[in-house]
């Protein structure tokens, strides 16, 4: 089968394309023909660092993808062969850059009906992030419209804040503050569902008192700059909550006159240590297209790169690493 990898960390320049053995589903697992993917940061960030030089097989990357069911394993209970579906994939498997993908059944949901599989490929891996940091890590009260609250989403214009942004929109009684700088990120968050935008070009303490706020209940913090913890602290109310994605090399001390709860949100914790409860994502997936096809949530795509080849998908990276992205990038499945 047809694939996108690399045999050496380095720039855009080492993603070549691949012919590999069709891979054979295990007892969990569903083997998908992959009609469309997305890229995320986390793409990047492995191309860079991680060196597969001593591995048999080259790297292949990808998480978000939608497809089609072309087989499943012996003990697959939830889906079957031609069922449309959409996921985001396990860090210790290989990739979804590529015509062909398994994938363990617990983590994955049909596809919304009311979207192409490009529109969908965009929505899975910052689904799954949004959703956890809210409910299982934050602990907000989901479903729930209670008053009183509020969430700031750094980088509110990104795939994860803009699903972040729509699910505390609909599903919260919060009220979203994102941050964003420039003209078109802030028309785009507050399409989403964001009653008021800082302006992160400046200590986010300090932009958040220029729109009248002294402080938040809840930070979601998708990026965070080096030196930032201060800010940080000082944005946050006393026992307040804040919830990193990227690491985190400040200090945390400034957290600490303040009683703040600081967590950590891995979206791949629940495939690579098989949880318990890695069927979680499989439920919220569900929910989260039930939410699309109602109307409730919307596609965060923006660009489709066009088909997956090397060079298109060296754009997507490159595309990535401006940092100026908005919603996501999608390629199509191979020609």
């Amino acid at each position: 089968m047809k694939a996108i990898g690399y045999k050496a960390k380095g720039g855009v320049e080492v993603l070549t394309e691949l012919e590999l053995p069709m891979p054979e589903p295990g007892p969990r697992d569903l083997r998908v023909a992959v009609k469309a993917v997305s890229v995320n940061p986390v793409d990047v960030k492995r191309r860079r660092w991680e060196d597969p030089s001593e591995s048999p097989l080259p790297r292949v990357l990808g998480y978000d993808a939608a497809g089609v069911v072309d087989a499943v394993g012996s003990e697959v209970t939830l889906f079957r062969p031609g069922d449309e579906v959409f996921y985001a994939g396990a860090m210790d498997r290989p990739g979804t850059n590529s015509e062909f993908h398994l994938v363990d059944e617990r983590i994955v949901g049909l596809k919304p009906t009311s979207l192409s599989f490009a529109e969908a490929a965009a929505l899975p891996l910052t689904s799954i992030t949004a959703w956890e940091m809210l409910f299982d890590r934050m602990k907000v009260p989901h479903g729930l419209h209670t008053p009183g609250g509020t969430l700031l989403v750094l980088n509110g214009a990104g795939g994860v804040g803009s699903m972040l942004i729509q699910l505390a929109n609909r599903l919260t009684g919060l009220t979203v503050i994102a941050s964003a700088s420039r003209p078109e990120t802030v028309e785009w968050v507050k399409k989403l569902g964001a009653k008021h935008v800082a302006d992160h070009s400046k200590p986010i303490d300090e932009a958040l008192r220029a729109i009248g706020f002294d402080g938040v209940d809840y930070i979601g913090a998708i990026t965070s700059t080096p030196g930032s913890a201060p800010s940080l602290a000082r944005a946050l109310n006393p026992q307040g909550h804040i919830t990193l994605i990227d690491n985190f090399d400040d200090s945390i001390a400034p957290f600490k006159p303040k009683s703040i709860t600081i967590s950590w949100e891995m979206m791949f914790t629940r495939s690579l240590f098989q949880t318990a409860d890695m069927d979680a994502q499989h439920r919220l997936l569900k929910e989260v297209s039930a939410m699309v096809d109602a109307g409730l949530l919307q596609t965060t795509l923006t660009h489709v790169e066009g088909p997956l080849t090397a060079a298109n998908l060296r754009r997507a990276h490159e595309r990535i690493e401006t940092g100026k992205a908005i919603g996501k990038t999608v390629l199509e499945g191979f020609q």
